[in-house]
């Protein structure tokens, strides 16, 4: 596979194997995108590379450029696993336990004869050095040999650090050890919290190992678990199908050997193999995995499914639409994983400071060493503060600080139905001070419905719904779907129609049971029936003074009833517009229909500004003006129309039931249809960066005050090891926290309660 040319249309990710901190992120990234036609995007978080190519490429062209600097590099197929294997962290789990097996009591023997000297024995330093050669050697060999590594290209990383640390601390103990007096004298307790007492490191070689091994473990792990949302989107999918042959005979085969216009059966219990069209049956569709939906919605004959889905009771065949990497799911992870791999402006600032990190400390310790020296300081000393420098100065939790928080956050928004495009979404948010919503299909549900039926004296609602109901059964309109439902909700049948006829712009008429009937505007039934009775006119105008849609029927040419139909705004609109609200954003509504409408649904939901009567073209001028007025708007909308305003917005929001082109230009998808999801996006993207600054702060300000104790003498280098492992665990951690983001409020969790379901459907 990595001989074959990568599509330009697609980029190519690669895992990228020997990371150690960012500053091999950045020493990769520079690599690749010394390639012609080639932008790459490395993160250490997720050790993946994201390539972007101007013209076709050689997969294992840029797997051979990433190995030139000294890593190893393969390309990402859609089967692999995100985040670290498990089979990384056991291999680190072992190395810890002899380390500590072997460094504990090295630790504790060191440190009881450094202060007690008297109580040296013949050959002690024999049994310190048997503790130690496993520690500093097999413990420690991954530090080594991606130091090594990096050596052979001409760079460092912050293994280069580690691995000088404990090889300089072990080799002047041994020499201490056999080439000289090793009668130090004891300095007491503070004197060995400051400096060892003595000159003897191998117990701050082992513990420097020791503490190293734990951080990058806990490292691995939390990378681990952090990956577990994307993960659990891949499981979703289904693992095998049973399809339909010619004859109607069944087959079960595995879902990847399934293909476009195949006919594959959905039984109670089974997840939904891929999107496609339902031929037969009707089932209980539960799509909480994909939307965070928490009812199940009813489909049947001509509706479509999505793959992920869960049918929850009745059978259907399903014939296949889009298969493998074209279905919504492998869409919807692709995302994910794409965005986990993006990188923020924030971490490309970390990755500047860290790769020039490096050769800055190694400098810096070598002029502690020296300057000691100078100053009459013993060896011991000198060798204690440089080494103190080395060890402390890793600057693996600058390289952590943010790729970590925007890790967890991407899963973390997919679980709760926040699909992150990219990490510039997380950014724009913080500056966001206007949320502009489209109607239609956004803050309303898109689909006509009857709000009212006002019939005249002599004529009953059963009888007139029959008529208007047979006649709007041969139309495609939303208003004759909306009065044929409404027939089949109270009478249970609709009748048949003769002679249909459909006069564009004005109605519908048509004969039933041998009368007359016409159903359409005022327009229409005054110009075939004549005048509307008073009583109809009046709740006609107040209706359309509402904002809603009224609809005349005659029957055999006498005006006999007004029909009511306005667009459903969605229940959770009017809570979502309050809470972004109160998160101090001004709401504006932008829609292309009359005033009247727009006003009287801005003043449902509470919005505090309307533009309407905007035509499709100019909703991406409107943004345009709000910026210029010095506004950060962000753009939630659905249609073809809203996806020049989606892209042109500081931040694009779409629901992912809208259409392609909306979904396409937008930075964050939405894939509930609960518009509560909107505030829970901003305020995700929020607490993601006040993680990512409260990470920085602690990065930033651990290097800057502990290099300059180190040098003065003040750490002693088993501290340092310790307080650089606990400041990378520490990072790791406070960025885990967002795992838990919303679960006070009972926010919906998209990827855990499919399993619920599929037991109740069992």
């Amino acid at each position: 596979m990595t001989d074959v040319l990568a599509d330009p249309a697609e980029p190519v990710e690669l895992a990228i194997g020997g990371m150690t901190c960012a500053a091999c992120a950045a020493r990769v990234e520079r690599k690749l995108n010394k390639l012609e036609g080639v932008t790459a995007t490395v993160n250490y978080a997720t050790e993946h590379a994201s390539v972007a190519l101007a013209a076709p490429v050689p997969v294992r062209r840029l797997i051979d450029q990433v190995e030139s600097a000294g890593y190893q590099a393969r390309e990402i197929t859609r089967d692999d696993d995100a985040g670290d294997r498990p089979d990384r962290v056991r291999a680190l789990w072992r190395r810890l336990v002899v380390a500590l097996l072997a460094g504990v009591p090295l630790a504790d023997l060191s440190i009881t004869l450094a202060l007690v000297p008297s109580l040296r024995f013949p050959g002690w330093q024999w049994v310190l050095l048997a503790l130690t050669v496993p520690v500093v050697t097999w413990c420690a060999w991954p530090f080594h040999a991606k130091a090594l590594r990096a050596a052979r290209h001409g760079t460092g990383s912050m293994d280069t650090l580690v691995s000088l640390g404990v090889v300089a601390a072990s080799g002047w103990s041994v020499y201490t050890m056999f080439a000289r007096s090793a009668d130090a004298h004891s300095e007491g307790v503070w004197g060995l919290i400051l400096q060892p007492a003595g000159s003897m490191y191998l117990d701050v070689a082992a513990g420097v190992t020791i503490f190293v091994l734990a951080g990058r473990m806990f490292e691995a792990r939390a990378k681990h678990t952090a990956g577990g949302a994307l993960r659990a989107l891949a499981r979703i999918g289904a693992r095998d199908v049973v399809v339909l042959d010619e004859n109607g005979g069944e087959r079960r085969i595995p879902v990847t050997g399934l293909r476009a216009g195949d006919r594959f059966v959905v039984r109670p219990g089974d997840t939904v193999a891929t999107d496609g069209v339902v031929e037969t049956g009707a089932c209980a569709i539960d799509a909480s995995a994909m939307t965070g939906e928490s009812q199940p919605v009813e489909v049947a004959a001509g509706d479509t499914v999505v793959g992920g889905t869960v049918a929850l009771g009745g059978r259907l065949v399903v014939r296949a639409e889009r298969v493998g990497a074209g279905t919504q799911l492998a869409q919807l992870v692709r995302l994910v994983e794409r965005a986990q791999s993006d990188k923020a402006a924030v971490q490309r600032l970390a990755d500047r400071i860290a790769s020039v990190f490096v050769p800055v400390v190694l400098v810096l310790a070598l002029l502690t060493l020296g300057g000691w020296l100078l100053g009459g300081a013993p060896a011991e000393k000198a060798v204690s503060c440089a080494l103190a420098v080395l060890i402390i100065a890793c600057p693996c939790a600058l390289g952590l600080a943010t790729p970590t928080a925007l890790l967890v956050a991407s899963g973390r928004g997919a679980q709760l139905g926040v699909f992150i495009k990219g990490h510039q979404a997380l950014e724009s948010a913080k500056a966001i001070d206007t949320v502009v919503l489209d109607k239609t299909g956004t803050l309303t549900a898109g689909a006509m419905s009857v709000a009212a039926l006002e019939v005249a004296d002599g004529y009953s609602r059963a009888t007139v719904l029959a008529a208007a109901a047979a006649v709007e059964n041969a139309s495609e309109h939303g208003v004759g779907r909306a009065i044929v439902e409404l027939a089949r909700a109270e009478l249970g049948t609709v009748g048949e129609v003769e002679d249909f006829r459909a006069l564009s712009g004005l109605g519908v008429s048509g004969r039933v049971d041998g009368r007359e009937v016409r159903v359409g505007s005022a327009r229409l039934v005054r110009a075939e029936a004549g005048a509307i009775p008073s009583v109809l006119e009046s709740r006609r105008k107040h209706w359309e003074a509402e904002g809603k849609t009224a609809v005349a029927v005659a029957v055999d040419d006498q005006v006999c009833a007004v029909f009511a139909l306005a667009d459903t705004v969605r229940p959770s609109a009017a809570g979502a517009v309050a809470e972004l609200r109160a998160l101090g954003l001004r709401t504006v509504m932008l829609t292309g229909d009359n005033e009247s409408t727009a006003r009287a649904v801005a003043a449902e939901v509470g919005v505090d500004e309307v533009i309407a009567e905007v035509l499709p073209a100019d909703k991406a001028s409107v943004i345009a003006r709000l910026r210029s007025e010095g506004r950060v708007v962000a753009m939630v909308g659905d249609g073809i129309n809203d996806g020049p305003a989606l892209a042109g917005a500081d931040l694009g929001m779409a629901l992912v039931s809208g259409t392609d082109v909306a979904v396409g230009a937008c930075d964050l998808i939405l894939m509930r249809t609960d518009l509560a999801v909107v505030p829970a996006a901003v305020r995700l993207a929020r607490a993601t960066l006040r993680t990512i600054r409260g990470n920085l702060r602690w990065a930033f300000g651990y290097n800057i005050a502990a290099l300059p104790l180190a040098a003065a003498g003040l750490l002693n280098p088993l501290i340092a090891g310790a307080a650089m492992a606990l400041s990378s665990l520490f990072v790791v951690s406070n960025s885990l926290r967002l795992r838990r983001f919303e679960q006070e409020n009972g926010t919906p969790d998209a990827v855990s309660t499919v399993d619920k379901r599929v037991s109740a459907a069992h």
